[in-house]
C-alpha cells in the first residue's frame, strides 16, 4: 500500500475507536447540541457567541446531556489524527500489531482535543473557529467548554487503564508516559511559557538576544507541541514490544518531527490560507507571540523546518525500508498546507 492508503487505514481505525468512546447523544433534535435558547438570537448560543454573524445576546439554558453533546461536537470535528496515526505507525515499525495501540492512540487524540478546546478559550488564544466550525465555547459557552476539556483529559487515562489487550505493566508505563507529556513538565508547561513569552519576548528578541530567545522558543514548543507528538511515537513503540535501541531512535525521530510541525504551524499562521486551514490566520501576530517566523523570518524558518525533517529521516536509517511510511509522514506533517 502507498502512503495515502496506509494513512487512511490507520485513521479509519482511530475514527471507529473514537465513535465508540464518544458516541453521539440520542435524538439530537434541531437545536444546537445540548442547549436550549431562552433569549433571542441563534438558538443555544450564549454571550460568548455574540460576535458571530446573526447572533444576539441569547442566554443558553443547559440541558443535562450538554456534556455528552459537547464531547461529541469537539471529538467528531475532523482533524488529521496525526498523533494516533504516528502511534500506530511506530507500533507497526517495531513489528507490533497496530490493533494493540488503537485505544491508547485514541486516548492521546482525546488529550490533543482537550488542549485545542482550552487553547481556543478567550483567556488563551481566543479563537472563534476550529476545523471549519465554531469553537466549543462559541457554541456551548465558556464554562461547558472548560469542563469538556477536563472530561476529555481524565477520560483519556481511563481509556488507557482499561485496555485489557495490554499487560498491566505496559498500561502503567503508558499512563506515566502520557501524564508526563501532558502535564506540568510537558504540554501544560509549554502553554504557560507561551503566555509568558507573548509580547515581552517579541519586543526583546532582537540583535544579540535573538539566539537566547531562539533557545527558549525551541524549549517552549518542545513542551507545548513536541511532547505529545513524542509520546505518541513512544506509546506506539512500547505497545509494539520495542527494544531500548528502537525506542531511542523513534523518540529522536518524533522530536525532530515535532520541531518541523511547529515551524510549519508558524509559517501557515503567517502566510497560510484561512479557508484551507479552517481557522483564522495571523493570530500569532495579533497576539504579539514569539514564533519562528517573528524571530527568524520566513526563509530562515523554512530552512530550520527542512533541517529538522532531514534529521528525522536520518534517525530512521537503521530501520531501512520498513520506515518508509514514517519518513513520508514526517514530510506530510512538516510540509502540510493546513
Amino acid at each position: 500500500m502507498d502512503f495515502t492508503q496506509i494513512y487512511s487505514r490507520y485513521s479509519d481505525m482511530i475514527e471507529t475507536a473514537l465513535k465508540e468512546l464518544i458516541p453521539e447523544a440520542a435524538q439530537p433534535g434541531t437545536e444546537l447540541p445540548g442547549v436550549r435558547s431562552v433569549g433571542v438570537g441563534l438558538p443555544g448560543v450564549g454571550p460568548a457567541g455574540a460576535g458571530l454573524p446573526g447572533v444576539g445576546p441569547s442566554e443558553p439554558e443547559l440541558q443535562e446531556d450538554v456534556l455528552t453533546r459537547s464531547l461529541h461536537y469537539v471529538v467528531s470535528g475532523g482533524g488529521k489524527r496525526l498523533r494516533p496515526v504516528l502511534a500506530m505507525a511506530a507500533c507497526d515499525l517495531v513489528g507490533g500489531d497496530p490493533e494493540l495501540v488503537v485505544q491508547p492512540a485514541a486516548a492521546i487524540e482525546l488529550i490533543h482535543t482537550y488542549s485545542l478546546v482550552h487553547d481556543d478559550l478567550p483567556c488563551m488564544d481566543d479563537d472563534d473557529m476550529r476545523r471549519d466550525k465554531p469553537t466549543a465555547h462559541k457554541v456551548f459557552g465558556e464554562a461547558v467548554a472548560l469542563l469538556t476539556g477536563d472530561a476529555l483529559l481524565t477520560y483519556a487515562f481511563e481509556v488507557i487503564a482499561r485496555t485489557e489487550a495490554l499487560s498491566p505493566e505496559i498500561r502503567i508505563c503508558l499512563v506515566r508516559e502520557v501524564a508526563e507529556a501532558s502535564g506540568e513538565q510537558g504540554m501544560v508547561l509549554g502553554q504557560v511559557l507561551d503566555m509568558c513569552y507573548t509580547e515581552t519576548a517579541a519586543a526583546f528578541a532582537v540583535g544579540s538576544e535573538r539566539n537566547r530567545w531562539l533557545t527558549r522558543l525551541e524549549r517552549m514548543h518542545g513542551l507545548k507541541t513536541g511532547k505529545l507528538l513524542r509520546v505518541s511515537a513512544r506509546v506506539g513503540a512500547l505497545c509494539g514490544g520495542c527494544v531500548p535501541e528502537q525506542l531511542a531512535l523513534i523518540t529522536q525521530y518524533a522530536e525532530k518531527v515535532g520541531l518541523a510541525f511547529q515551524i510549519q504551524d508558524d509559517l501557515l499562521d503567517a502566510v497560510g490560507d484561512s479557508g484551507r486551514l479552517g481557522k483564522k490566520t495571523g493570530g500569532d501576530a495579533r497576539l504579539g507571540k514569539l514564533t519562528y517566523v517573528s524571530l527568524l523570518g520566513l526563509d530562515r524558518a523554512a530552512k530550520q523546518r527542512d533541517k529538522a525533517l532531514a534529521e528525522a529521516g536520518q534517525a530512521l536509517d537503521s530501520f531501512g525500508d520498513r520506515a518508509d511510511f514514517l519518513r513520508a509522514l514526517a514530510d506530510y506533517i512538516g510540509l502540510r498546507e493546513r
